[in-house]
């Protein structure tokens, strides 16, 4: 039987139950609780580090205001970056290679900014969709490449995510694939394949933290515009 590379992108189910839920709740699991001690482990010292670093380094650019968003924000940073780290091991599934998943996290965020700057500042908000000096000709034009530009902004987050972990999974499949044609053939060239796909897993893993804190980044600037 043919295997498509792109079944492990299909969302797992047993007896016709998708299994997805799982997969999005599991990663919650494994985050080491604090405990009622004072002196942590060096596994809690060095998780709080990370993610007070990355909470001031998100929050520095935001006023008092935007700071409300410090929690939601940190939790979705971790969570993306433990399912984006899970899915790199061997027979898991990454639920961010699901555009609809992607897509349900960009969509309320995003809208929760447009609703904030609207609310607290709708001058402001507004005026971003027409610069300042514009000539009297082109407003229509503008304001109109300017919408589409502020709608699409969900979109280029889902996408961007899903675009990225997605050819980065085929790349891998395709040259483990590579190896093991090639290993019974040109022993040599199988090695020298093996080295290039240890690399590449490597650079997997930086990118499955890249583009989670790429996410959340851009979150952090769409509000900035916002409050």
């Amino acid at each position: 039987m043919m295997v498509s590379f792109f079944d492990q992108f299909a969302s797992p189910s047993l007896l016709g139950i998708p299994l997805i839920a799982i997969a999005i709740a599991l990663p919650w699991t494994l985050f080491p609780t604090p405990p009622s001690r004072w002196i942590n482990n060096r596994l809690i010292t060095i998780q709080t580090w990370f993610i007070n670093r990355f909470t001031n380094q998100l929050m520095m650019p935001l006023n008092v205001g935007g700071h409300k968003w410090a929690l939601l924000l940190a939790s979705l940073m971790m969570f993306l970056i433990t399912i984006n780290m899970l899915g790199l091991l061997p027979y898991t599934f990454t639920p961010t290679t699901q555009l609809s998943l992607n897509m349900g996290f960009a969509v309320p965020l995003w809208l929760a900014t447009v609703i904030i700057g609207m609310r607290n500042q709708p001058t402001v908000a507004l005026g971003h969709l027409l610069p300042e000096g514009t000539p009297i000709p082109l407003i229509p034009v503008l304001i109109i490449i300017e919408t589409i530009s502020l709608l699409i902004r969900p979109l280029a987050l889902g996408v961007r995510l899903t675009a990225n972990l997605t050819a980065g999974h085929l790349l891998i499949q395709l040259i483990a694939t590579a190896v093991f044609v090639l290993l019974p053939m040109m022993p040599t060239v199988a090695i020298l394949t093996a080295t290039v796909l240890f690399l590449l897993t490597l650079l997997e893993v930086a990118v499955a933290m890249i583009q989670a804190y790429v996410f959340v980044l851009l979150l952090s600037l769409y509000l900035q515009e916002n409050v």
